[in-house]
């Protein structure tokens, strides 16, 4: 991929390594709410714009909550290709489903964040939360944009409905620490480590972690609660994921998500919800991390299965 170092696009590696072996991401710098009550960034429709890839799973969690919030008319979306290649994310049409940039027409990722900061150092990663009103980039986390969609737009769409209600953020909150460290991060963790010890422990925990999952599934549908909530629309694009490409790409190989009886359950169950199957593309996911990461599949060759149903 490669980076912004004062404000011009670096080539690099795709991944940052520690030197254990182990990876390392880095966090996100736009860190901006939009509230009633915020300097700059208010909520109004048709305001703010989503830049995301069907490919990536932290995008494809605010691509979730911008469905089930009913968002669709009044936050825009561009969807980019699913090659990150080394100019990063890129916003070339030639793969079906991939908007291009709608707004300024820019070719890359990283040239929106030149808009919103010509002297930016920072990797540029989606989702990105735009303001089309000042030009700048409001959010780039994909875990505040979430919660940003679940509750600052509620008083335009009417939808009400919270998937961070507040008797339970103290569970999700502890659940989501773990699931991102071992789960969502640990796939990241086994794919690209360079050492047999640092690849072992992510997939150990990894593996440790789903089985407790696939035990709390046996006595309830959803991980909090026991209703939808934010912890498993963070958790559900890891496991679509899962079989197509971590297993295989990732060496996360110990098992399928279709060994486990509970989370197969639980996953097709989500599956059913229109806010997630109608914003996954297996074309745009299997494309995108065999054919972008070529340290890992240097002949780019995509498979062709498996055959999933979910």
């Amino acid at each position: 991929m490669g980076q912004l170092i004062n404000g011009e696009w670096v080539k690099g590696s795709v991944s940052n390594i520690s030197k254990d072996g182990g990876f390392k991401r880095l966090n996100s710098i736009f860190r901006n709410n939009i509230s009633e009550g915020h300097d700059t960034y208010l909520a109004e429709s048709n305001r703010y714009h989503l830049y995301v890839s069907y490919a990536c799973p932290w995008a494809h969690r605010t691509l979730i909550f911008w469905k089930l919030k009913n968002l669709e008319d009044h936050i825009s979306v561009d969807f980019s290709h699913p090659d990150m290649l080394e100019m990063g994310w890129s916003f070339a049409k030639d793969f079906p489903k991939a908007t291009g940039d709608t707004l300024y027409n820019k070719k890359y990722a990283h040239e929106i964040y030149q808009i919103s900061d010509e002297k930016l150092s920072t990797k540029a990663t989606v989702p990105i939360l735009w303001d089309k009103k000042t030009r700048s980039i409001v959010n780039n986390e994909s875990s505040d944009i979430i919660r940003i969609l679940n509750s600052a737009f509620n008083n335009i769409t009417k939808n009400y409905n919270d998937y961070y209600p507040y008797n339970l953020r103290k569970e999700i909150d502890y659940i989501n620490k773990i699931i991102y460290e071992n789960v969502n991060n640990g796939v990241y963790k086994s794919g690209f480590s360079t050492t047999q010890a640092s690849y072992e422990d992510a997939v150990n925990k990894l593996f440790s972690t789903l089985e407790m999952i696939e035990k709390m599934l046996n006595k309830q549908d959803f991980l909090v609660g026991n209703v939808l909530t934010e912890a498993d629309i963070r958790l559900v694009p890891t496991l679509i994921r899962f079989d197509c490409v971590y297993y295989l790409h990732f060496k996360c190989n110990l098992k399928k998500i279709s060994d486990y009886k509970n989370i197969s359950r639980y996953l097709k169950n989500l599956f059913e919800k229109k806010a997630i199957n109608t914003t996954t593309n297996f074309e745009h996911i299997k494309r995108h991390y065999y054919f972008s990461h070529e340290h890992i599949n240097p002949y780019r060759i995509i498979p062709i299965g498996p055959e999933l149903s979910l």
